[in-house]
């Protein structure tokens, strides 16, 4: 049976009905930048978030950096984040000419440990900067606790966790600034890029608005720098329409999650040592992906490709190792958690429209793959 790692002509097809006529009726209006369409969107995104404000922009990459760059961060300061997460999260901090400083992650949740976060202070530091990575919360009570000691942004990545909650809160509205992704693979994805800032503040939020539009206040007025990192009304217009389905996807995902363990479990394969299932240590995970470890990784995906089912590994290179990072000076074995994850992590498919017979499909190939190794 194939089996695609993203099925998102399934998700259209249930959304058609209800998104057509409203991109025809942007399409009449003409209104193609921000106007009532983002603004929508923003309003029920914040109270979806539980924030005070919610600002549309161009990408998850725009949102970390106009986030960055509404705290003032640029030459001579350093973020504190994670080595194991995609690329835009250091990429945005080293644009902006600042140093990504680097903290290992927990070997359960791949998340920064928060209690290495201060052994990487310095007086140069300017903001934390964690991952809410695969759909779970980083350890936010004690991150949250060291930046409002020293004085620091607190700027959340849930670019992978809209949704996620955790004591209450929920992502996007525990730190200064919450930024997330739109992209078409994520939970809440648009039709091609587009992205958010969540915020608290007043003043936060007011900067914001300024420099997603050239920092430009009022028309034709600069008094600052911005950038063009305006969301699309065409973006927002199917955001809002997926926004109310939101729920019941994460509903999907969380019952995808318990029945590949309840599979995982009966094929014997994490008694056996060779799986190494997720395990949940947010009140609520939204299972953006579903990682496992596996031994012999590479030669188990080559394995699932020849089987039409689809896996990907998310991150095949910790970006303290990624060549444009080099001149950081960190070597190999500086962060031994984020180096294990990324030679033996695999995600499998666990959007909401997957079928208990392509799950067991999933779980019989990896048996099968562990039973021949065995044999």
């Amino acid at each position: 049976m194939r089996v695609p790692l993203l099925d998102l002509t399934a998700q259209y097809a249930d959304l058609r009905a209800e998104i057509e006529p409203v991109v025809l009726e942007l399409m009449a209006s003409q209104q193609f930048i921000l106007g009532p369409k983002v603004a929508e969107f923003e309003r029920a995104l914040a109270d979806y978030c539980g924030a005070r404000h919610a600002v549309g922009v161009s990408s998850g990459t725009d949102a970390l950096l106009v986030a960055l760059m509404a705290e003032g961060v640029g030459p001579g300061d350093e973020v504190v984040t994670s080595p194991y997460t995609f690329f835009a999260t250091a990429g945005s901090i080293a644009r902006l000419g600042a140093r990504p400083v680097f903290v290992d992650i927990d070997p359960v949740t791949y998340n920064l440990r928060s209690d290495a976060i201060e052994s990487a202070l310095t007086p140069r530091t300017r903001a934390l900067l964690p991952v809410h990575l695969f759909g779970q919360l980083a350890d936010m009570g004690p991150i949250r606790e060291i930046a409002r000691q020293r004085g620091l942004a607190l700027v959340e990545d849930a670019a992978q966790a809209i949704g996620a909650e955790h004591a209450g809160q929920r992502a996007g509205a525990i730190g200064d600034y919450g930024c997330f992704s739109f992209f078409p693979s994520k939970n809440l994805g648009g039709f091609g890029d587009g992205g958010a800032v969540t915020t608290n503040d007043e003043a936060r939020y007011r900067r914001l608005v300024r420099l997603r539009n050239h920092g430009m206040e009022p028309k034709y007025y600069h008094a600052e720098i911005g950038g063009n990192f305006r969301l699309d009304a065409l973006q927002a217009a199917v955001l809002h329409v997926k926004l109310r389905r939101l729920e019941g996807w994460h509903a999907a995902r969380a019952s995808n999650a318990a029945r590949y363990e309840a599979m995982f479990d009966a094929a014997g394969l994490p008694r056996r040592g060779v799986v190494r299932l997720p395990r949940a240590a947010t009140d609520r995970p939204v299972w953006n992906q579903y990682v496992i470890r596996a031994a012999q990784r590479d030669e188990l995906m080559a394995h699932l490709k020849a089987m039409e089912i689809g896996s990907e590994i998310y991150y095949p290179v910790p970006l303290h190792r990624q060549k444009c990072f080099a001149y950081l000076g960190y070597g190999a074995g500086a962060f031994p958690e984020a180096e294990r994850a990324a030679r033996e992590t695999l995600a499998l498919p666990i959007y909401p429209e997957l079928t208990e017979a392509q799950q067991a499909a999933v779980v019989q190939a990896i048996a099968a793959f562990y039973a021949a190794a065995r044999g």
